[in-house]
């Protein structure tokens, strides 16, 4: 590792990393203790840290609430919701169908990932939202020591399509440019020789990351993924396969 890594958090929040959280990752407490513990020991080769934060309001595309069926029952989590799904009036968007068959149609033209339902999770302002203490701690220390600032993204604020990846929206929308292509930065990646990326859920906001960065062949070959610092939504172990195996495999290390 040099001196100009970059440590890139998604998501290390109460909700998907404690026992406790709304919509919990089983295996992220354990991989937040290697994550902190991977700070502490390397903390000097570090140049920044950036951490994501899912940001949501109650009434968000992927919460209950947005959506109800002809009995006005809203989804139960987990539940997947189509195109077909709404133009069959199986399930309703709040604010009115056209917007969300619009998001909707351009999920599905993307072919990898589904629309769920989830628990509500992340709600800004409340404790899920929080970073966990053992990585927040870890960052702290860090900051301290180095005297660093760290950067802290919130993602997902639009209630109106998911926000998965650190870099823009899962359906970016023209009107908010806080749902699109986040270019500074982007080109705030030019700096750093090595990219360390870590945090939940392996299998959406991790992966939609990498995703998103492996769009830009320059630094695609700057990542590295902390393997056991991540792990998946228990029922989509594999839904990001085909993202990670375009990485070589010594992009990938454990901790």
């Amino acid at each position: 590792m040099t001196d100009k890594g970059l440590l890139l958090i998604i998501d290390a929040q109460y909700d998907f990393c404690d026992e406790k959280g709304s919509l919990y990752v089983p295996g992220a407490g354990e991989d937040m203790e290697r994550l902190a513990s991977f700070i502490k020991s390397n903390g000097k080769k570090i140049k920044d840290i950036v951490l994501s934060q899912d940001t949501h309001q109650v009434i968000d595309i992927s919460h209950p609430a947005f959506w109800t069926n002809k009995n006005g029952e809203n989804p139960a989590p987990f539940t997947h919701i189509t195109v077909e799904n709404v133009e069959n009036d199986e399930w309703t968007p709040l604010f009115g169908k056209e917007s969300g068959l619009k998001y909707l149609k351009e999920l599905e033209k993307q072919g990898e990932f589904p629309h769920v339902i989830w628990f509500e999770h992340c709600i800004e302002g409340s404790k899920g939202a929080a970073i966990v203490d053992v990585v927040m701690e870890a960052v702290k220390d860090w900051a301290r020591f180095y005297n660093k600032y760290f950067i802290v993204i919130q993602k997902g604020k639009n209630p109106f399509t998911e926000h998965f990846g650190i870099m823009q929206a899962s359906v970016p929308l023209d009107y908010d440019a806080d749902t699109n292509l986040n270019v500074p930065l982007l080109n705030s990646f030019a700096g750093y020789d090595t990219i360390y990326i870590a945090g939940e859920a392996q299998s959406h906001c991790v992966a939609s990351t990498v995703k998103q960065l492996l769009d830009f062949p320059d630094i695609a070959d700057k990542i590295i993924i902390l393997k056991n610092c991540m792990s998946p939504v228990a029922g989509f172990e594999h839904l990001a396969d085909d993202i990670y195996r375009k990485l070589k495999p010594g992009q990938f290390v454990e901790v």
